[in-house]
This record gives structure tokens, C-alpha cells and sequence, in this order.
């Protein structure tokens, strides 16, 4: 049963469960605490909870990390401080409902990356797969109405929303080459280093009067940003990383909008509209071809079982 729970899929679903989750504490903490703050809050406190029990383990991991520094700090900025100030700053304009679907594009983001980057080998399934998940996306950020996009009538929320999903497919991307190190050592310094990154994006929300500390709902949005979608969560997604890829653990996150929608509408009370399940639908779709396409490529590249002898008479 242990071993059940440690699958790299249990532990990715649990991811896009959680992620979908902060989509909800996000649009709560909407009034309550400001994006910039809520972002500093939470990766100051992560990296405090994290100290104590991954001090240790960086200490053997320093001559690996040492020279990889600064490949931490980006890390950090873009994944962490870069993703998560844009993703607040969207929820102020747009519904828990739209920033889950708009966030299943990262595969999208991935795929291209991965293919660009380090020529990743792809198949006419996965493309077929990526297409239906961006264009449920698509019909996501236009309301339902595609005719909208050709004027770029966009939400700003939504817009924000697509600009967020490239930076954490770019950090996707970077933390395919993580060096091999215990991941505690990896989710604390990734943390400390965004904070260090967060701090000067709150000082100049404090500068322009926009900062708003947070009140008793703001702490409690907080306290669960710092122990689920901080630590958790991301803790899972490095070692889901690490287990089947980065292309094949980034496919789960096509199961955010399923888990965001559901809660949103559960909890928020947020309207779930025609274009909403049509969107779903693309995305499942998108996932399960992806994945079939990935599955068809391993089988391919597996060597040949080797002919039967035959025996002398």
C-alpha cells in the first residue's frame, strides 16, 4: 500500500489536487492580503519550516550545489516568485474557474521547450494531444467565444494568467537538469532563493501604496499557501520530476482545471458555464492522447526481443 502512495502518478495527481486548491485560496485571499505581500508571506515562511530538515542534507549536497547557484536563483525567481506574483495579481481579474483551465497550457509550454531545447522526440499523438488541450484553453480565456481572439478582447486576468504559465513551464523546463541532490535540499533552496527575489517586487508594491497586510482570512490563505502549494506540493512535483520526466509529470497538470473547477464552484459558488465543460473536455482528451503518444514512443525505443535460436539437429 506505501509503495501505491509513493507511484510517481499518486503523487503527481495529489499535486494537481492541491494546485487546483490554491486557484480557490487565491481569489480568497483577493481583499484580504496583496499579491506581492501574500508572495513574500508565503516563500519567507516556507524556507523557515524547511530550514531545520533540509540544512542537513544541503550540507552534503553543497560541492554539488555550490556551482549551481546561481541556476537555483533563476529557479527561484521564475518559478516560484515570477509564477506565483502573477498568478495572485490574475486572480484580482479573473475567476478561480479560468486560471485552472488556462493553467493546463504549461504542457504546451513544455513540449515546445523540451522539443526546442534539447530536441525531445515527439510523437503525432502527443501533438494532436497538446492541440486539443490548447484549444480548450483558448476557448477558456475567450469566454467561450473564439472570435474574441482575433481582436485580443482578452481578460486581463486571463492574459496574466498565460504569461504566469510560461514562466513555470520555463521552470519545468530548468528543473529537468537539476542536479541530483536529496530534494529537500532542492524545495528549500529554491525557496530561500524566492524569497531573496520576492522581497524587492513587495518593497515596490509597498512603494506604490498598493500593499495591504494581511487581516485573519489573508493569514489563513497564507498558512495554507505556505504548508500545501508551497512545501507539499511542490516537494511532490520535484520527486514526480525526478521519477517520470518532465514532460510526462507535466501532463498532470492538465488535471488542475478538473479539481479547480470542482472547488470553485463548491466553495466560491463560481457559475460553471457550457464553454467551462467543452474546455474540460479538450483537456482529458489532450492528456490521454499525450500520454498514449509518450507510452508509443517508449515502447518504439525499447530494445527488440532477440529471435528464438534455432535448435541443432
Amino acid at each position: 500500500m506505501l509503495q501505491k502512495l509513493r507511484h510517481p502518478y499518486v503523487l503527481l495527481g495529489l499535486t494537481a489536487l492541491i494546485w487546483g486548491a490554491n486557484s480557490v485560496a487565491g481569489k480568497l485571499a483577493v481583499g484580504h492580503v496583496s499579491p506581492m505581500m501574500l508572495t513574500l508571506l508565503r516563500w519567507t515562511i516556507a524556507a523557515v519550516l524547511l530550514a531545520p530538515f533540509a540544512i542537513p542534507h544541503l550540507r552534503r549536497d553543497w560541492p554539488l550545489v555550490r556551482p549551481r547557484l546561481g541556476y537555483f536563483l533563476v529557479l527561484g525567481l521564475v518559478g516560484f516568485t515570477g509564477f506565483n506574483s502573477l498568478f495572485y495579481v490574475a486572480l484580482n481579474y479573473t475567476s478561480a474557474i479560468h486560471s485552472t483551465i488556462v493553467q493546463s497550457s504549461m504542457p504546451l509550454v513544455v513540449f515546445a521547450g523540451m522539443f526546442l531545447v534539447f530536441r525531445a522526440r515527439v510523437t503525432w499523438m502527443q501533438v494532436a494531444g497538446f492541440s486539443l488541450t490548447l484549444l480548450g484553453v483558448l476557448l477558456t480565456a475567450a469566454h467561450g467565444d473564439l472570435t474574441t481572439l482575433a481582436g485580443l478582447d482578452l481578460n486581463h486576468g486571463d492574459a496574466l494568467m498565460l504569461v504566469a504559465v510560461l514562466f513555470f513551464g520555463a521552470y519545468t523546463i530548468m528543473l529537468s537538469r537539476k542536479p541530483a541532490i536529496h530534494w529537500l535540499s532542492s524545495i528549500f533552496l529554491i525557496s530561500l532563493t524566492a524569497f531573496a527575489t520576492s522581497l524587492p517586487v513587495a518593497i515596490g508594491e509597498w512603494a506604490l501604496g498598493a500593499q495591504r497586510w494581511p487581516d485573519a482570512q489573508g493569514w489563513a490563505v497564507v498558512a495554507f499557501s505556505v504548508l500545501l502549494p508551497s512545501i507539499l506540493s511542490q516537494s511532490l512535483y520535484i520527486k514526480g520530476v525526478e521519477m517520470i520526466g518532465a514532460n510526462r509529470a507535466n501532463l498532470f497538470i492538465n488535471l488542475v482545471p478538473i479539481f479547480g473547477t470542482i472547488l470553485a464552484v463548491a466553495v466560491l459558488g463560481e457559475p460553471l458555464f457550457a464553454y467551462h465543460v467543452v474546455a474540460l473536455a479538450l483537456v482529458l482528451g489532450g492528456i490521454t492522447l499525450a500520454e498514449r503518444g509518450k507510452r508509443s514512443l517508449r515502447m518504439a525505443d525499447a530494445p527488440a526481443a532477440p529471435l528464438p535460436t534455432r535448435p541443432r539437429d
